[in-house]
This record gives C-alpha cells, sequence and structure tokens, in this order.
C-alpha cells in the first residue's frame, strides 16, 4: 500500500506497471484518474489551488486503504493526490487496487475515491473569472461515501 501526496504530475502506465510488476497473484487492476475541469458550479475555472495538512493527510488515506483490503480481497492499493496550483486538464488524483478479480478491484476503487472525497484533509480554491473561492464540500460526495455503509 502506498500514498504519495506531491506537486508533480504521474505518469499512470509507469504507476499500474510498478504496482502489478512480478506478482503473479493479480488477476485485475482497477484505476481511477480525476482532472481539473474548466468548469465548476457554473463558472469557468481557470486554475484551482489543493492544499493539505501535511502527516495528517497521508495517515487518513492509509486509513481508508486499510479499510478497502478488510471489505475486499485487495492485493495492493497505490494513491497518488496532487497539492499545489493545477490548470484545466491537469490529473489530480489516481487509485490503482490490484487484486485476484475485477469485482474487488472494482469496488475498492471505487470505495477509496469515495472515502477520499469526504474524509481525507484536502482544501481546494479555484480561481475565477469572478475570484477565488473556497470549494464547499458537495452533498453527493457525502451520499456516495454513505453507500458504503450499507454494503461491502
Amino acid at each position: 500500500m502506498t500514498v504519495k501526496i506531491q506537486i508533480a504530475d504521474f505518469d499512470v502506465s509507469a504507476e499500474i506497471a510498478a504496482l502489478r510488476k512480478g506478482n503473479s497473484q493479480v488477476g485485475a487492476v482497477a484505476s481511477f484518474i480525476g482532472v481539473v475541469r474548466d468548469v465548476n458550479d457554473g463558472g469557468t475555472v481557470a486554475e484551482m489551488t489543493l492544499e493539505h495538512y501535511p502527516g495528517m493527510t497521508e495517515k487518513a488515506i492509509e486509513e481508508i486503504i486499510v479499510q478497502a483490503k478488510g471489505r475486499w480481497k485487495v492485493l495492493d492499493a497505490l494513491v497518488i493526490h496532487r497539492v499545489g496550483t493545477l490548470k484545466p486538464t491537469d490529473q489530480i488524483v489516481l487509485v490503482i487496487v490490484t487484486s485476484g478479480h475485477r469485482g474487488d478491484a472494482f469496488a475498492a476503487c471505487e470505495f477509496i475515491m469515495d472515502y477520499l472525497k469526504t474524509r481525507a484533509p484536502f482544501w481546494k480554491k479555484e480561481q475565477t473569472g469572478q475570484g477565488a473561492r473556497w470549494v464547499e464540500a458537495r452533498a453527493t460526495d457525502d451520499v456516495a461515501a454513505e453507500r458504503w455503509r450499507l454494503k461491502g
């Protein structure tokens, strides 16, 4: 299990190859890539700045991965989350899960991403045509995370 918080971009292919390298038990790899959009809440977004609480952020994400490993047959998992100033089309987050079977990989990947959105300490500020604004938590993210309390 690996968690990286970084300013630099990531290479998805290289990260997937490294995660599954030499492990003949891997039968499935599921991944999610989050990307900066150029519009949010009806306004044009020129850039987004992501901040976090070093140490606390990594620990929160590690705990999310441990929960996923407790629910599904996960062989390994990787989360890379970028911080700093990002532009539209820049990659923000990468979640990769390996398992023996696709169902476990898909479910664990989705669970990790849903919990990242609601439980990892990140703060986002968007620069729009109307000025800077902090991005509030979305009710839809809470609903997505809540559904995992009902099923495993």
